[in-house]
């Protein structure tokens, strides 16, 4: 078995990449990608790392994307090797990163190359995006190379990021989408007093309560085929001076929808408005939008990188959109279908945060067979178009 994939992932793993920071990592992946003929554009954004590379003209684009940020490593003497230092114990590779994401980068690199070494004529293009702004506050990458990208009217036709997907095993696992994200600030107003004197006062946490109450037993709507219903939760709350005798002026409420395509952004706002309203609250409330949902359904992309996983490790995948944002919901402007599919999560943003050594081989082996489903070369296509049409002749005339 090749240790390209290993090797590359440990030089990755070796580099400080604390978010936004890159640590060199890009620089690696560029140096490999030119190699190949790759053209690159380096887009930096504020303090973040983000290059765009493409090989070919022409339609389709399969883009692979990712990114080279990591989040803090807590307490170091809680780990047991240098989180820096990729390490490997009992055949599984340690480090920060080592799942989310750099193995994946350093899987995107090699089956590209394996790909090209086969199908140097290969149809389309192939390109990759890459941040070193997803564990922060994601404004200044992923979003910026699209909108970049969007000016220019520059599509793609497939996306595969390269987030940890997988829950007990390699290929158990594909994200074709994410629920949204709607977060409020809201602040509910009264009169402060003197708590002996209530009739001098007005409690915004006694006018609130049955605002919430109403809040956690609506029902937004029963999702669909392929998201759960959306959920409304609080997240913080807080009120008072700290005194006991003091009735406060004011109570504040931090919630966040959880959403999916069964509702939007406008819908669940005003419903949310006509309750507070309703119930004749004095308030203020702050909307932000943290990333509106996207679904990719069951066609090209997710039937190639299906039918790679099951020929690479044996495993019917299933299709999910559980778990929070990526930056996939940004790549979805500008491409119809946006698959995620990586490595397990089970140690991701942990201690001691790994991958097992066998499975990143295999991870570079399924992107390569699903360039090849999707992009290979024209003669390659005749082939096997040549090969299912006999194929399918002996079949006929063996009555089969």
């Amino acid at each position: 078995m090749s240790n390209d994939t290993l090797e590359l992932a440990q030089t990755l793993i070796s580099c400080r990449s604390l978010t936004p920071a890159d640590g060199g990592c890009q620089e690696i992946l560029i140096g490999r990608l030119e190699a190949l003929g790759f053209r690159i554009e380096r887009m930096r954004c504020g303090e973040v790392d983000n290059f765009w590379a493409r090989r070919g003209e022409t339609a389709p684009v399969l883009c692979f994307a990712g990114h080279t940020d990591v989040v803090p490593t807590g307490p170091l003497e809680q780990w047991d090797s240098d989180p820096f230092t990729p390490t490997i114990r009992d055949g599984r590779l340690y480090g920060r990163g080592a799942a989310d994401m750099k193995s994946s980068l350093a899987a995107f690199i090699t089956a590209i190359e394996a790909f090209l070494a086969q199908h140097p004529n290969h149809q389309g293009s192939i390109a990759l995006m890459v941040t070193s702004d997803e564990e922060g506050v994601a404004v200044d990458g992923t979003i910026k190379v699209v909108e970049a990208l969007q000016a220019r009217n520059e599509l793609l036709d497939y996306c595969i990021v390269g987030e940890p997907t997988c829950s007990d095993k390699l290929g158990d696992t594909i994200k074709n989408g994410r629920r949204g994200s709607l977060s409020g600030n809201l602040t509910v107003h009264g009169i402060q007093g003197h708590i002996a004197y209530p009739h001098l006062a007005k409690n915004p946490i006694h006018l609130a309560a049955p605002v919430i109450a109403e809040l956690a037993q609506t029902e937004w709507d029963q999702g669909n085929e392929y998201f759960p219903p959306t959920t409304w939760h609080i997240s913080n709350i807080n009120a008072g001076t700290g005194a006991t005798n003091v009735i406060p002026g004011t109570l504040n409420l931090l919630f966040n929808f959880r959403f999916s395509t069964a509702s939007t952004v406008e819908a669940l706002r005003s419903r949310v408005h006509e309750i507070l309203d309703r119930h004749g609250l004095q308030y203020d409330l702050d909307w932000e939008l943290s990333g509106k949902p996207f679904l990719t359904p069951r066609a090209e992309l997710a039937d190639a990188l299906c039918a790679a996983i099951t020929e690479v490790t044996t495993i019917e995948p299933q299709l999910s959109t559980s778990g929070g944002t990526s930056d996939g919901r940004f790549i979805a402007d500008i491409c119809p279908q946006v698959i995620e599919f990586g490595p397990r999560n089970a140690t991701i943003h942990k201690l001691n945060e790994h991958v097992d050594v066998s499975d990143l081989e295999q991870l570079s082996k399924i992107y390569q067979r699903t360039l090849e489903q999707l992009l290979r070369s024209k003669a390659a296509n005749t082939a096997a178009d040549a090969g299912g049409f006999m194929a399918a002749i002996k079949r006929f005339f063996s009555g089969a």
